[in-house]
């Protein structure tokens, strides 16, 4: 009897890990990878320093604000990474117990954490979340000063990471099925790149 369950217990195991393995990309709409589907990923609410770069500041002239900032030894960038986290037709709801990011944008030592809050993952209705990204532009070599500047300026007025950036999801434990899957069994880190035109590609 004893075995019986234990096969039972193996059996729904490789089942939900079967359902959240693998790989698929949607054309435009979405992409997924290993069934965990990011299907939106933009930036919001830029600032550097004080200043909201939505409100109005003029970015054109950017060194100025350097300048000024110079004295106080510190110019940091804040900006809040919206992403949509979704999975595809037919997948029962998953509980996901939250995960660590990565993201790395050109000329700008990566950025990661940890949402530490549980997903709720159900087909066609996409959880929106939003993680902080912050960086300081003094805080590192002069002649990188101005590529961080301009990358700033570029999150502010595009909305969205510049071609080049990757973003790493590694997800926390996962519930379904009345089965709880581990973190890091059968769930490697998701990996993706920003194309040119802002779509997302899966790293092999």
């Amino acid at each position: 009897m004893l075995n019986a369950v234990n096969r039972w217990r193996t059996c729904v195991i490789l089942v939900l890990a079967s359902l959240l393995a693998g790989c698929l990309a949607l054309p435009q709409t979405g992409l997924f990878a290993f069934r965990l589907a990011v299907t939106s990923l933009g930036i919001e609410e830029v600032r550097i320093g004080p200043y909201d770069l939505q409100a109005g500041l003029d970015t054109s002239d950017l060194t100025s604000l350097l300048a000024s900032s110079l004295g106080a030894g510190t110019l940091p960038v804040q900006a809040t990474l919206a992403m949509g986290l979704g999975l595809p037709a037919g997948m029962p709801a998953v509980e996901m117990s939250g995960f660590r990011w990565t993201l790395d944008m050109p000329g700008v030592d990566p950025v990661q954490g940890q949402y530490q809050q549980d997903v709720t993952l159900t087909p066609g209705d996409d959880a929106k979340l939003r993680l902080p990204v912050a960086f300081d532009i003094l805080a590192t070599d002069t002649q990188r000063m101005q590529p961080m500047l301009e990358l700033a300026s570029q999150l502010a007025s595009q909305g969205e990471l510049p071609a080049g950036s990757e973003l790493a999801i590694t997800p926390g434990d996962l519930r379904g099925l009345g089965m709880t899957l581990p973190s890091g069994l059968l769930t490697p880190t998701i990996r993706l790149n920003v194309g040119a035109d802002g779509q997302l590609i899966p790293q092999r």
